[in-house]
């Protein structure tokens, strides 16, 4: 066992012989002027071997002496060399959780501790591991060990999340060491799925076999691999200090290695990250033109491939300052799009992202936790200081940024070639819970068939590298499972996402994930009311908190926790995930919902223009008239009975009121007319006859 401590104002000599501290003299650069200029090492009155000089990652540059205010996270991860202590000691306990700084860094080896919600009395702890997939990608092998894992050790489901990774729920912390090694030794990873630090790099999910889905896909995994953290404590806390690597492109190295513009921590166990990682999470997605499966906007680091008239990559474009997190009632917290930085050749992008990074670590806050994400630090410097920033840590100007097509979003559900002669079938899943019937039908399939499968940020599941031979009683069996074609599922669930909320996430306020079936059901039935087809839908997003895990800040329709049994209403996002919501309404009960739907459908479905959208609509009508609608709102007017009598619906009719008529004297036509003046009037008088 190795033990690190920090301290900022004395010195620590170890009483325990267990104990072994490492000898530690700070990190700085050696050829860099910006990062020597923001380094700050805290002075002891004497060093000796065995004792820690404090250090922390290299802060802003001060007037003042006095010791800059940071949250109690930072000084937990200062504390912990490089995030084993006291998590290495905790997970042995005798106690069903851990301690309050092991708490905030096992986030980093992707895990949240947890206990049930719905539960009175003594805790139940749990814990909830998350696996990191850059891109989606699940080995057959590492999906039927999740499979396995959860019936053994968690609640017998699967949970697929809005970044294309897993949730396994319910993990005793008996059993942790046992899960997460046998995750690692079966071609997975959680290390950095939570934590200050890279999140799972997204990527469009479609398996295509084209340049150009290549291309982004790749660069996914080497942007991960670029930011995934080397300093061995993933591997030291699971699966004791036992080596699991993969090659790593030279490319990717090269660029970690390099500190040509002051971005490493020179001799550093963490050469980016430094003691301190990042002021918080940090969220990149890479795509192609047109492709917004992967909500682009909603990232820290948005990156587009850009390709010439050939199809060949020539370089990206790169959005930045994204991010859905806040806080209720507080607006200086709000979600943020990304906008555009500039563009970078291709050989350019793994040095891009690595000078943003640095950027965000020695310039981000760490007093505030609420304040530190990066969408906080540009929307204070405004971009064009950002940019100039970025430029020194990247040591080149941004280039323009190359002008992008419409975006468009794309499900990928159904059935598709991939362009190798297989095909891949996109499975939706409700929520994102695969559990019951389905996920033993999944297993026996995947199984089958040895199929490697990729999960969406639309919380689905997409079956990769299938023969055509297979593809009919693959859909059978599916089928019988619930696992429907697209064209047999609500299309207002296509679209639908929530998060887990309670019962297990600390985080919830209301329902989510268990509450937005019912809700989807509700809306569906006040769209038959007020005349809206069946296949007209909107993007509907439901979160327990407003943490964002589910973009609700995106949709046509966000409800966002904001009290027991109560949701905070957000109007205005796109279909194709490309403008904001904004707040519309504050503490709707949920039982209260169709007082708002009723009114904002029936007059969207009277008075939109053609193929407008309901998030178009809304920001079109502004919401002082909405809210003047939905106050004065009495029901759907009912519209005047129209009767439909064709009186010459046929020959023998004509024929016959032809007849009638000459003996009156009149013309059928005049007949016609009378007998149905006569009929609407016998109707409005209440008359039967």
């Amino acid at each position: 066992m190795t033990t690190s401590f920090g301290t900022t104002t004395g010195t620590l000599t170890p009483t325990d012989p267990k104990i072994r501290f490492q000898s530690f003299t700070g990190l700085k650069s050696s050829n860099s002027i910006a990062l020597t200029r923001n380094l700050r090492v805290f002075p002891l009155p004497f060093c000796t071997p065995t004792l820690i000089r404090a250090v922390s990652t290299p802060l802003k540059p001060e007037t003042s002496t006095a010791e800059p205010k940071r949250s109690k996270v930072e000084i937990f991860k200062e504390q912990s060399n490089f995030i084993r202590y006291p998590l290495n000691e905790e997970i042995y306990t005798d106690t069903p959780n851990i301690n309050e700084a092991s708490t905030q860094l096992i986030k980093f080896h992707g895990s949240y501790q947890q206990y049930n919600r719905d539960e009175r009395g003594t805790r139940s702890y749990s814990f909830m591991l998350r696996t990191k997939n850059p891109g989606g990608k699940v080995p057959n092998q590492l999906y039927l060990t999740m499979d396995d894992l959860a019936d053994q050790f968690g609640i017998g489901t699967l949970r697929l999340t809005t970044r294309q990774t897993f949730q396994l729920h319910g993990v005793l912390k008996k059993d942790l060491k046992t899960v997460m090694s046998t995750i690692i030794r079966n071609m997975g990873s959680t290390l950095g799925a939570c934590g200050d630090l890279n999140r799972n790099v997204l990527a469009p999910a479609a398996p295509f076999m084209t340049k150009e889905y290549k291309f982004a896909q790749e660069t996914a995994e080497n942007i991960a691999a670029l930011l995934t953290p080397q300093s061995g404590f993933y591997y030291d806390v699971w699966v004791d200090g036992e080596k699991f690597m993969t090659s790593e492109p030279p490319e990717v190295v090269k660029a970690r290695n390099d500190n040509s513009h002051g971005t490493n921590f020179p001799d550093s166990p963490e050469p980016i990250y430094g003691t301190q990682f990042l002021p918080r999470k940090f969220k990149i997605a890479v795509t192609v033109p047109t492709d917004n499966s992967v909500d682009i906007l909603t990232n820290d680091i948005g990156v587009v491939v850009v390709f010439d008239e050939n199809g060949e990559p020539q370089g990206f474009n790169i959005y930045v300052g994204g991010g859905m997190g806040r806080t209720h009632r507080q607006e200086t917290t709000f979600p943020r799009l990304g906008e555009p930085l500039g563009y970078v050749p291709k050989g350019d992008i793994l040095y891009a992202i690595k000078a943003i990074v640095a950027t965000q670590r020695d310039h981000g806050r760490r007093d505030d936790r609420k304040y530190s994400r990066m969408k906080y630090l540009i929307s204070s410097w405004g971009i064009e200081k950002f940019r100039n920033v970025v430029e020194q840590y990247f040591g080149k100007k941004f280039e323009p940024f190359h002008e992008l097509p419409e975006w468009e979003f794309k499900s990928y559900l159904g059935w598709h070639e991939q362009g190798d002669g297989a095909l891949f079938c996109g499975l939706h899943v409700d929520n994102g819970r695969i559990g019951g019937k389905m996920k033993k039908t999944l297993r026996e399939v995947i199984e089958k068939y040895n199929l490697n499968v990729r999960i969406t940020p639309n919380q689905n599941l997409i079956l990769c590298d299938i023969r055509s031979a297979w593809r009919r009683p693959i859909t059978t069996v599916l089928a019988q499972a619930g696992l429907l074609h697209p064209r047999y599922v609500d299309p207002l669930n296509l679209t639908a996402m929530a998060c887990p909320a309670f019962p297990l996430c600390p985080l919830a306020i209301t329902e989510a994930e268990r509450g937005i079936p019912d809700i989807l059901k509700r809306v569906r039935a006040v769209f038959e009311k007020v005349g809206l087809k069946y296949s007209e839908s909107i993007v509907i997003r439901v979160t327990g908190c407003p943490n964002g895990c589910a973009r609700p800040y995106m949709a046509e329709l966000g409800l966002v926790g904001d009290g027991p049994n109560s949701y905070q209403i957000w109007l205005g996002g796109t279909p194709n995930q490309t403008q904001l919501a904004r707040t519309f309404m504050n503490k709707v009960k949920v039982q209260d919902l169709e007082k708002v739907f009723e009114p904002l459908f029936y007059y969207w479905k009277r008075k939109r223009q053609p193929k407008e959208s309901f998030g178009d609509f809304t920001t079109r009508m502004g919401f002082e008239k909405l809210h003047e609608l939905v106050d004065k709102w009495e029901g759907p007017v009912q519209s005047p009975v129209r009767y439909n009598l064709k009186p010459f619906a046929d020959k023998e009719t004509y024929e016959a009121m032809e007849e009638l008529a000459k003996l009156q004297n009149k013309s059928p036509h005049q007949l016609a007319m009378e007998v149905v003046r006569n009929f609407v009037a016998a109707q409005q008088n209440g008359k039967s006859e």
